[in-house]
């Protein structure tokens, strides 16, 4: 064999070689029951026509490779925004196991969550006893000073009441009666991560807000930045913006610090994450904003509830969707819009125009969370692009309307779909039958960017096969700008390698773009 102690190959070369290359063929012919080469080859080209596309778009029973997420994760994801703050997920442990690795894997960090580890007898009998015990050993092995509970589909196809179970272990002395413990109702088989944030954020707001009198303090402001695989960057741009205008504001869910921690020798099991103290708090604040609408719906309808005002945002990336949102905290606040913002406003705007030329009438294709994809097509029309599909798995109705008015208000996007509820097989079937320029989404779109040759940039959660893209911003005019600089490689990279064969296409292999 060709691996030894002194020749250690990774998986990339170590399956090239003969002996490797001989067992998967042996294992292909003798266990996989191939279908003959010439009857794959005629349906993979059919998979390619108009024919086949308009099968796959009318496909309601099935899913195949759906743009989202269940809803725990985005419970377990806010819970990590909080300080000091355990998720506990009541259901299978191998259910969390996803969820911790999802996160871990993307931001390349400890992702920490308890599970209250239900199997069948739980299943049958109800899940009490694990929540009882779950929560004694969550509070005395990992002395958090919150325990955030959500569920799995297990739980909740048995009905297991979260708030009465929750009551009951601290009746039983598994955490004191004046823990925090709040909690939200998670089925993953309905919605989406985006639902679980919301529903996870709700619920801890409701679990200290809660019979509690409000007191108004004029001009201070809640932020909410929901459920955003660049949060690391995200946060720090938004409140470095803040602070240079001089407002008073909390930000609730920040997951900056915990999904970012130093090299220093020190583990740290909890890191950053909104104050205890600040959350109870922030019950006075004259208004909330959410930068994602469709991750806190429920969430500002409850802030409203208690007598805040409130305004929600579509991911604030670019020129005008960063000069609405700061318009907006100015208006709340009082506070001026400072010069040095200014500049980095006037600096974006003059990249975009430095590299026109490149980006005008590109064709973009674009998918991922419904408040991520508007950002996207409204940033792609700014730079003269075209977005040509624009597919959220997790868009509603409502959402669909909203891109289409989006879309309509620009020559760049009259000729732009709108893909409410479809998946990425259906994006597969629009990239082979109106091709586009550009792919942008998450990592699961490496296998589109291979089937159909079209360039991927990987803008959206979660982003598994690349290092190090979530510390820096995509919101604001800073975050304008790397997500510019991020297309434009995609472009001079593309345009090197086709022209880069010697004395057939190099002609245009130029040193200047």
């Amino acid at each position: 064999m060709p691996q030894s102690a002194e020749k250690v190959l990774d998986h990339a070369p170590l399956f090239r070689e003969p002996e490797y290359r001989q067992m998967l063929a042996e294992k292909k012919l003798n266990f996989e029951c191939p279908h003959p080469d010439q009857i794959v080859t005629d349906q993979r080209e059919l998979t390619k026509t108009w024919e086949y596309r308009e099968k796959n778009l009318a496909r309601e029973a099935l899913v195949i490779n759906p743009a989202k997420a269940c809803q725990p994760l985005g419970a377990v994801f806010a819970a990590a925004g909080f300080e000091r703050t355990m998720s506990f997920v009541h259901g299978s442990q191998g259910c969390v196991a996803y969820y911790r690795s999802h996160l871990s894997r993307h931001f390349k960090e400890p992702s920490s969550a308890v599970s209250s580890s239900m199997t069948e007898d739980a299943a049958v009998f109800g899940g009490l006893k694990n929540m009882v015990d779950g929560l004694a050993n969550t509070y005395k092995l990992y002395d958090p000073k919150m325990i955030a509970v959500s569920t799995t589909c297990m739980a909740e196809v048995i009905g297991d009441d979260l708030r009465s179970f929750i009551e009951n272990a601290k009746n039983e002395g598994s955490v004191p009666c004046d823990f925090d413990v709040p909690f939200a109702h998670t089925p993953a088989f309905v919605g989406s991560h985006v639902d679980g944030y919301d529903g996870m954020v709700k619920g801890v707001l409701e679990h200290f807000w809660k019979g509690s009198e409000r007191s108004q303090a004029a001009g201070t402001i809640n932020i909410i930045p929901g459920f955003d695989g660049f949060c690391v960057g995200n946060n720090r741009e938004l409140k470095r913006l803040l602070d240079l205008m001089g407002v008073t504001y909390t930000v609730i869910q920040d997951a900056s610090d915990q999904f970012d921690t130093p090299s220093d020798g020190e583990y740290r099991m909890y890191d950053g994450g909104t104050k205890i103290e600040d959350v109870k708090g922030a019950l006075n604040a004259e208004a909330t904003l959410s930068l994602q609408h469709y991750n806190t719906r429920k969430t500002l309808e409850y802030c409203n509830e208690v007598g805040q005002a409130t305004a929600s945002f579509h991911y604030p990336l670019g020129v005008q969707a960063t000069d609405e949102f700061l318009m907006k905290v100015s208006a709340i606040s009082g506070q001026e819009i400072p010069e040095t913002i200014r500049m980095d406003r006037g600096r974006l705007v003059d990249a975009m125009a430095d590299s026109q030329s490149w980006l005008h009438g590109k064709k973009y294709a674009i998918y991922g969370d419904p408040d991520f994809v508007y950002a996207m097509a409204r940033f792609v029309m700014e730079t003269g692009g075209e977005p040509t599909h624009c597919l959220a798995t997790n868009g509603t109705s409502t959402w669909e309307a909203e891109m289409k008015e989006l879309l309509a208000s620009s020559s760049f996007g009259q000729d732009a779909q709108v893909w409410a509820g479809k998946d990425l097989w259906a994006m597969r079937s629009l990239l082979f039958t109106e091709p586009v320029d550009l792919l942008i989404g998450n990592s699961y779109g490496k296998y589109l960017e291979r089937d159909t040759g079209t360039p991927l940039i990987r803008l959206m959660f979660p982003i598994f096969d690349r290092h190090h893209h979530h510390r820096f911003p995509l919101m604001g005019y800073q975050g304008g700008l790397r997500v510019l600089t991020t297309i434009l490689d995609k472009i001079f990279d593309k345009l090197d390698r086709e022209t880069s064969e010697t004395g057939v296409t190099d002609y245009s292999y130029d040193l200047t773009r």
